[in-house]
This record gives structure tokens, C-alpha cells and sequence, in this order.
């Protein structure tokens, strides 16, 4: 499988046009590209085909969480599109899990990657007790990574925070995605648990998911190139 870029831009748009104008200005070498629930809603899967033409690799963040049936057909539909990374949710339970797993594996041409998402950026411990569970995010992070681990999934989607105790637990060859990264003198929007870049590289991310340092920046492409400029210079 060709390495993936290290870098996903988050295309969280309400519409096909801006996403595939911004798509249009970004090099396929510098970045991946993550399509979410709205924009896939709102304009179906035929930005993703576009996407996957010009050769980006595409992150499908649908985040599927269902009966180990319906999970099923819907990552083997996912597959088809040719996106290169899709993921599901991880409480959603083994069963469910190994289902995804199989038919991801069933597919035809290069699988994507399969990682489940463990504890969204945007929750805190509060949060957590509300919904009857008396454990931190990191705890819970852990636990359903190794779950994740143990189903056959090639990773999980995290806060960066979080990743070091991730990758000691499980280990080298696990990916790990970490979403809620922002520049240093950016706002925290409605994200709790948050990065730099390069910190989440530190942490042992091998996927950054950047949103709004990128496509509400006053020139996309320098933005990203600055941040992969300093990606780079952090792995050195």
C-alpha cells in the first residue's frame, strides 16, 4: 500500500463546490483529505469519486456505529469508493468490529485503512459520567484501543493527548489519528482536548486530521505547507 500524506485536511464544508474548490488548490503529495458526515449528506458519495480520481487519498469520516449487519455493508460500500482510510466507532462492541474488519478484508482492490474512533475530541471526563461511565477519557481511550487491537482493525482514531498512552499500551504498527489539532495561538472551538502538530507528532500520532488552521486560513495551500514544513523538521 502506498504510504499515506501524514497530513488530512478536514473538508468540513456544507456544500460539494467549496470542498472541491479547496481540493482543487491542494496537491495530492502534500495531503489526504477528510470528508464528513455533513458534506457527505448534504452532496452523497460523488466528491469522494472526484476526490479519489484526482488522487488524494481520502479519509471517509462517516463513523459508523450499528448492528454488526448493517456496519458491515455499509464500510464494504465504503470501500468501493476507493477511499484509502474509513473508520467506525469502537463501542460499538466486537461484534460489531470484527464484522467491519471482515468486510473491509472482502473487498476488491487495495483495503482501506480501518480504525475505530475511541472517545470524540470534544468530550471530557464530565461528559463521560453523564453517560454512566465513572473512568477518565484516557482510561476509556486505552480500553477501547486495545479492544480495537484485539478485533483486527489497523487503528483508532484519538485525541493527541491521549496517544502516548495509546501507543504504550498496544504498541509499534498500530495506527493512531488524531483529530483536534490547532495551531498554537488558534482558538479551541469546540474542541476539549487539543494539540500543536508537532506535539501530536510527539505523541506518536501517525495521522493529524486539520481542519480549520487550514481551510479558514487567508491561503490554504501556505498554511498547510507551513505545517508540514514543520512536521518535517519535528521528525528530523
Amino acid at each position: 500500500m502506498t504510504p499515506l500524506p501524514r497530513v488530512f485536511v478536514a473538508l468540513d464544508y456544507a456544500n460539494a463546490a467549496d470542498a472541491l474548490a479547496l481540493a482543487q488548490r491542494l496537491d495530492p503529495r502534500a495531503c489526504g483529505l477528510k470528508v464528513g458526515k455533513e458534506l457527505f449528506v448534504t452532496a452523497g458519495p460523488e466528491p469522494v469519486r472526484r476526490m479519489v480520481e484526482r488522487g488524494f487519498a481520502v479519509f471517509l469520516d462517516l463513523k459508523f456505529h450499528d448492528i454488526p449487519n448493517t456496519v458491515a455493508s455499509a464500510c464494504a460500500a465504503a470501500a468501493r469508493l476507493g477511499v484509502a482510510m474509513l473508520n467506525v466507532h469502537a463501542s460499538g462492541g466486537k461484534a460489531m468490529l470484527t464484522a467491519a474488519r471482515e468486510a473491509v478484508d472482502r473487498a476488491v482492490g487495495p483495503p482501506p485503512l480501518l480504525v475505530a474512533v475511541t472517545v470524540l475530541t470534544s468530550l471530557t471526563d464530565g461528559d463521560l459520567r453523564d453517560v454512566g461511565y465513572d473512568g477518565d477519557t484516557q482510561s476509556l481511550a486505552v480500553r477501547l484501543a486495545k479492544l480495537t487491537h484485539a478485533c483486527g482493525l489497523d487503528g483508532v482514531v484519538c485525541a493527541a493527548p491521549e496517544a502516548p498512552a495509546l501507543r504504550r499500551a498496544i504498541g509499534p504498527g498500530f495506527k493512531l489519528v488524531t483529530p483536534g489539532i490547532r495551531l498554537a495561538d488558534a482558538a479551541r472551538d469546540d474542541q476539549a482536548r487539543i494539540v500543536t502538530p508537532e506535539a501530536a507528532l510527539a505523541n506518536g500520532a501517525d495521522y493529524l486530521v486539520i481542519g480549520r488552521p487550514i481551510t479558514q486560513a487567508a491561503d490554504p495551500v501556505a498554511a498547510l505547507a507551513a505545517i508540514n514544513a514543520t512536521l518535517a523538521k519535528a521528525a528530523a
